[in-house]
């Protein structure tokens, strides 16, 4: 039998040959702020259930909102899913689905709405597009036109995480979660309130609720409360990378926005 040779060559690096679960070895070379890749986009997040489910009382005054801020601006437009979804839910609960499988029917759900959106924003050159292009050729639509439309909801269709049968990562984590993966200039979600109450606006003791004007993801994650944007994403907002909790901001007087920036 011939000698064999099994010489191993190594690329140089701080990582040759070590584990890359080493935290020690890796934050020196992953610990850095990474390159914004789009600081100059503005992503804007529309409620599913508190704006896109009212019809065009609610939808039509953010269309016009949006068609103002085009020769300013470049968006990306994130829509949430509404009260479809939870029947949705409920369905598939009943059934017996996995929390993997409930995350994607969801999605689609967010998805329509984002089509309504785009359809109403067509004339000004505005399409939706689906993940797969927001991944790898948004830049290049931005570049023909002033904003797209996509739906917020986070790719993450079929992963069990752990936890609650409700998929826990929804439209709002998804919609903070692209817009730190690009470096954006900032986030703003769209809702039916002015912004982070002491207290629900909505409940028993309602007339009580004090806006917060300033918070941030640390005071977020003590709160006791009922807040108007999924609990994931306060979790996320503890890591990012580019995109900080800043303060909650009335944006029009039909809808509501909580705007974080870079």
């Amino acid at each position: 039998m011939a000698n064999t040779t099994n010489d191993i060559k190594h690329v140089t690096s701080p990582l040759a040959r070590q584990t890359l679960l080493d935290s020690q070895l890796t934050d020196p070379v992953a610990g850095k702020r990474p390159i914004r890749l789009l600081p100059w986009l503005q992503v804007v997040k529309i409620g599913g259930r508190s704006i896109m489910d009212r019809g065009r009382d609610a939808i039509l005054p953010i269309v016009d909102e949006i068609r103002k801020l085009l020769p300013e601006h470049r968006l990306l437009i994130l829509t949430g899913a509404g009260i479809r979804a939870r029947h949705v839910y409920g369905v598939g609960l009943d059934l017996g689905l996995p929390v993997g499988s409930l995350a994607p029917l969801a999605a689609s759900e967010a998805g329509q709405n984002g089509h309504i959106l785009g359809a109403l924003l067509a004339p000004d050159g505005v399409s939706y597009i689906e993940h797969p292009t927001i991944a790898s050729q948004l830049a290049i639509h931005l570049s023909a036109a002033r904003a797209v439309v996509g739906s917020a909801f986070p790719p993450y269709h079929h992963h069990e995480f752990t936890g609650p049968r409700i998929p826990i990562h929804r439209a709002d984590t998804g919609a903070f979660l692209l817009a730190d993966a690009l470096g954006a200039a900032g986030l703003t979600i769209v809702e039916d309130v002015d912004g982070v109450y002491d207290a629900d606006p909505n409940g028993p003791d309602g007339k009580k609720a004090e806006l917060l004007r300033e918070t941030n993801a640390a005071d977020l994650a003590k709160f006791k409360g009922t807040l108007p944007i999924d609990t994931a994403l306060v979790e996320v907002m503890a890591t990012a990378r580019h995109i900080e909790c800043h303060s909650a901001c009335k944006i029009d007087p039909v809808s509501r926005g909580i705007g974080v920036q870079n």
